[in-house]
């Protein structure tokens, strides 16, 4: 991903005027989960084109909630800091997209949105203008919209971090930027246990599963000449540990790169981002979760 300053005059006029994006008052009428998008099967499809993968910019990390009746992503410009974008359903239909800003301008950045199994609480990365201070925030849910950003109070923000999910049972799983590699730690009375290393070779912006039988990450593939980034999936075996990674093979991996991959609460469709747009910029794609069970190793 790009990380380069820009002004907030271009910033807004990149978003304004992506190709086939649309304005508050001329925003489709969408009905049905995913937008009302027909769903895909083993070959990955752009998602929602020109609604939610709008060219021009990167659009990646994508989360629903449980009743998929909402929608959060990030969207970055080819040149400056990332927002949390998002949409709900509202009398039958989506509503017009909108940025959220839930630390209201305490961190420049905000991105990799998680929205927790209850749907009550979203987890997401804040960072600053200069792309350090990497940290977990989070907002709970209230009778009439979000709280207050917060500052995730856990061992975990003593270093450079982002991109936490969480299983059904409050496992948390994320990228420890500071020393390079994976993180989990255990739920204990509701709160966050030992931090432990992710005993895997390879990869990182981890998504785990929600029963965490299985968990996806993006490496890179060292076979590939460009050394693109694939995306990967480790299963649990018997006694705990994680068996080699495996990569999904090559009607999602791509000659572009794939990464921040998550899968939807109702365990159906894996998302992620392939960058093969012009400029190496991403748009979101989405595929059958079927392609992750046909690559599960047999009993």
């Amino acid at each position: 991903m790009k990380y380069i300053c820009i002004s907030i005059t271009l910033l807004f006029s990149i978003l304004a005027f992506s190709s086939n994006s649309y304005s508050h008052d001329d925003f489709p009428i969408l009905k049905g989960p995913y937008f009302g998008q027909k769903p895909p099967g083993l070959i990955p499809e752009l998602f929602a084109p020109g609604i939610v993968s709008i060219n021009g910019r990167y659009d990646f990390g994508i989360s629903f909630s449980p009743d998929l009746d909402e929608v959060y992503f990030s969207v970055q410009p080819k040149e400056g800091t990332a927002d949390i974008y998002f949409s709900k359903i509202e009398d039958k239909k989506w509503k017009p997209i909108q940025k959220a800003k839930f630390t209201k301008g305490q961190k420049a950045g905000e991105m990799e949105p998680f929205v927790r199994a209850d749907g009550n609480r979203i987890y997401f990365t804040g960072y600053s203008s200069d792309f350090s201070d990497e940290e977990i925030w989070y907002v709970d849910r209230l009778a009439n919209g979000w709280s207050n950003a917060i500052k995730l109070d856990s061992p975990i923000n003593d270093d450079d971090v982002m991109n936490l999910t969480q299983a059904k049972n409050g496992d948390v799983f994320y990228d420890n930027r500071s020393k390079r590699k994976m993180y989990y730690s255990s739920s204990k009375n509701g709160g966050i246990s030992k931090l432990q290393e992710v005993e895997v070779e390879i990869g990182s912006h981890a998504f785990i599963s929600s029963s965490q039988d299985y968990l996806l990450v993006q490496a890179q593939n060292k076979e590939d000449k460009n050394r693109n980034s694939d995306i990967y999936v480790y299963f649990k075996e018997k006694g705990g540990a994680w068996t080699k990674p495996i990569n999904l093979g090559n009607t999602v991996n791509s000659n572009f790169h794939e990464r921040v991959p998550g899968v939807t609460p109702d365990g159906k469709y894996l998302f992620f981002s392939r960058y093969n747009e012009e400029g190496g910029i991403a748009n979101l794609y989405w595929v059958s979760t079927e392609v992750i069970e046909n690559v599960r190793p047999k009993l």
